[in-house]
């Protein structure tokens, strides 16, 4: 499975550049149920053409809000 590929703001070069990331999503498991939780944390390749989303090789992270 290939990682997508989102806009992102690059402080560098002070414009939007694609870059890999993917999707953490969190889940709360409750006595009885399980909730799956609005929004996550994407993992983002900070560097151009880089597949590691993983920030303690070199990646970051955002925050990731669901509106609707």
């Amino acid at each position: 499975m290939s990682l997508s590929v989102h806009a992102t703001y690059i402080e560098e070069s002070k414009e939007f550049e694609p870059r890999h990331i993917d999707l953490r999503t969190f889940c709360l498991m409750g006595k009885d149920e399980e909730y799956v939780l609005k929004g996550g944390l994407t993992r983002v390749a900070l560097k151009k053409g880089n597949l590691i989303v993983n920030s303690s090789q070199g990646g970051g992270s955002k925050d990731t809000w669901v509106l609707d």
